[in-house]
């Protein structure tokens, strides 16, 4: 059994100990902390994962700062789930991009709750159009084709939530390992601006900032606006924006931000597209926060079959994930400067 300190990457351990089926034990979570033990958002999670496994054990301590799991076999299958609105459904998605291609059965996973990025400006996880236009076609590049898809039913913006997302993916026996050594120019830029429950000026506002940034680096860029009102709106009001960038080997490189109330809608946008730029600076072929994904497929190809990928600056995440993809698999990766 494999033992751990603290709640870093408490997401990442819970996925690795399933695919790798090794029990692990966490200690002093938040043992310190004014409000010890595990978040609601974390047992949430949990609870998740006992819905798609055969044979998943949790034993929590009283104060909720001990946590011992027994890992189940994937199975896959159809099941919905109400995510904690504490944490948006990007939380969640990830974690079964990563698990989903190994389970017993095709996934068929319907989860409610919050579409957008959480936690400010630039959100703790991604929305779930950020994952859906980047994540999406680097699972695709690993031979996930069929049946894989995500959509959106209906928007949830904080605090209430009450969006809908379907997520479809087929069962695989194995993976194919992947070349994304050459990242391309970007050459064209698209996005989405969504809002719930607001008038469409403040969509427009939002759109018009970020064209101001990106036409005047290139021609061709196109935002789409979603203006949802009633049920399609989710349960509170709130606006974000989703941009890429499709370059010419195919690479997308995606980033999100979501409205605050205090902040004009010309400025978040404004702040979307330099948060696009920043991604696009780093030259890799996937962005920041598709990183650990695609690092973790790499560590389930065959062995004997090395992938090779190009990324921008590690971010601090994707460093764990890797020190977590050594403990569990045995995996080490030769990491080296891009000279260019």
């Amino acid at each position: 059994m494999l033992s751990f300190e603290g709640c870093v990457s408490f997401r990442q351990r819970i996925v690795y100990s399933t695919l790798t089926q090794r029990p692990v034990r966490i200690r002093d979570i938040r043992s310190l902390d004014a409000h010890p033990g595990l978040r609601d958002y974390e047992t949430n999670f949990l609870q998740l994962m006992e819905k798609f496994t055969n044979g998943c054990q949790i034993q929590i301590n009283t104060t909720g700062t001990v946590l011992t799991y027994r890992p189940g076999v994937i199975d896959g299958g159809s099941f919905e789930h109400q995510c904690n609105n504490a944490r948006g459904i990007g939380y969640y998605l990830e974690a079964l991009l990563v698990l989903a291609p190994f389970g017993k059965k095709p996934f068929r996973g319907k989860l409610l709750g919050i579409t957008a990025p959480t936690g400010g400006l630039q959100g703790n996880e991604p929305s779930v159009d950020a994952i859906r236009v980047s994540a999406l076609p680097v699972l695709k590049q690993f031979g996930i084709i069929a049946d894989l898809d995500i959509k959106i039913k209906k928007r949830g913006c904080p605090p209430e939530g009450g969006g809908e997302v379907e997520f479809w993916c087929p069962a695989m026996r194995t993976l194919r390992p992947i070349n994304l050594n050459d990242p391309g120019f970007i050459k064209r830029v698209r996005g989405v601006l969504y809002s719930s429950r607001l008038s469409p000026h403040i969509a427009n506002s939002a759109v018009s900032g970020a064209r101001g940034v990106l036409n005047t680096l290139l021609p061709d860029v196109y935002i789409n606006t979603l203006c949802q009102q009633g049920a399609a709106a989710g349960a509170s009001p709130g606006y974000g924006l989703c941009l890429w960038g499709e370059s010419t080997t195919g690479c997308i490189i995606a980033a999100d931000v979501r409205g605050e109330a205090g902040r004009s809608p010309e400025d978040v946008g404004i702040d979307g597209a330099r948060l696009l730029l920043e991604e696009i600076r780093g030259a890799g072929c996937v962005d920041s926060v598709t990183q650990w994904v695609a690092l973790t497929l790499m560590a389930l190809t065959p062995v004997g079959d090395a992938s090779v990928i190009r990324t921008g600056p590690l971010s601090e995440h994707t460093i764990r994930s890797l020190r977590l993809l050594r403990d569990f698999f045995g995996v080490v990766f030769r990491v080296q400067p891009d000279q260019e």
